[in-house]
């Protein structure tokens, strides 16, 4: 139940629309962002083309997050703090119900775009701009986002495919965002991944632009997880969500490589392996499973392929699959 809520009344819908055409608002779901969220809304607040409606849900924060968004809403008008009761549990899917009561508030607000953004990243103040001009100029792209940078980590779009889009920042056309059922609770995770996969499904197109990029502050995972769990459950989860054996085995030889070094890919391994072994139940639909595998099939052999003849991966038109 949500005990508090700070409401004011947001910029007209109309302006927005002489401004940018397309009319976007923003989802944060916020736990304890205390130290990263007001590089997040000062990023906001700078940019060239605000959103309509910005809802920040504090999932039941003990720091101060509470406090430094308060203080911005009252200056901006489009932002709104909704409150949420402390939670003992801590896992995604509580996420998802977070946005979800922040998806309420969004009723009789006349958008296009939807998107989630989390509260512990930074970016260009034309960076809503900059994707909003995507959807403009392409109607059946239901997915859109950038690339990420987590101090000098980066994607390697050798492997990684422009299609997937990142849940960190990550915007869906309104129509997509309904047909593909909005975010669905996962306790292991995963729900970003199933959301741009499904969209693909359902016909959309999904992409991310790598023109632009932004900062994400905390590394992945690791907000109350050892870097080894994080590891064993990120394979354990790819095949609960329906990753390809073969795909798996590739990708955790690649993960060999960083950090820790070997042992991060033998952890995820023998997480996917011990999952399928004791035939752990699909989180998936089998349509879903089956889709997702076809797409990493298509990005194993033109891999294979660029490898063989020593061509250059092209991003643009060579990844065929989601990010995992």
């Amino acid at each position: 139940m949500i005990d508090n809520v700070l409401l004011i009344s947001g910029q007209s819908e109309s302006s927005l629309r002489r401004n940018s055409r397309l009319v976007y608002v923003l989802i944060t779901p916020a736990r304890n962002e205390g130290e990263y969220i007001e590089l997040t809304v000062k990023s906001m607040v700078s940019q060239s083309v605000p959103p309509a409606k910005w809802i920040i849900v504090s999932d039941g924060s003990t720091d101060n997050t509470d406090e430094i968004v308060q203080r911005y809403a009252t200056e901006y008008p489009w932002i709104e703090l909704v409150r949420m009761p402390e939670r003992k549990e801590r896992h995604f899917a509580g996420k998802v119900h977070a946005f979800n009561a922040g998806f309420e508030r969004l009723s009789g607000i006349n958008y296009d775009v939807v998107g989630n953004l989390d509260g512990d990243v930074s970016f260009d103040k034309d960076y809503f701009e900059f994707l909003l001009k995507k959807f403009a100029e392409n109607p059946r792209l239901g997915v859109a986002g950038t690339p990420f940078r987590e101090g000098t980590y980066q994607y390697d779009y050798r492997f990684t495919t422009v299609e997937h889009v990142s849940g960190q920042c990550q915007l869906f056309r309104r129509e997509c965002f309904e047909e593909i059922g909005r975010y669905i609770p996962r306790k292991i995770g995963g729900i970003d991944l199933v959301a741009v996969i499904t969209a693909r499904m359902k016909g959309w197109q999904t992409r991310s632009f790598l023109e632009k990029t932004y900062i994400h502050h905390r590394v992945m995972g690791t907000a109350s997880h050892h870097k080894i769990i994080v590891d064993f459950n990120g394979g354990r989860g790819d095949y609960l969500l329906g990753s390809h054996p073969l795909w798996e085995f590739v990708r955790c030889i690649y993960q060999m490589g960083r950090r820790p070094i070997v042992l991060g890919g033998v952890v995820r391994l023998a997480g996917f392996a011990l999952a399928m072994v004791s035939r752990a139940e699909k989180q998936v639909s089998p349509e879903l499973v089956r889709f997702r595998r076809k797409e990493q099939m298509y990005r194993l052999r033109e891999f294979l392929k660029r490898v063989v003849t020593l061509r250059p991966s092209n991003p643009e038109y060579s990844d065929r699959s989601g990010g995992s």
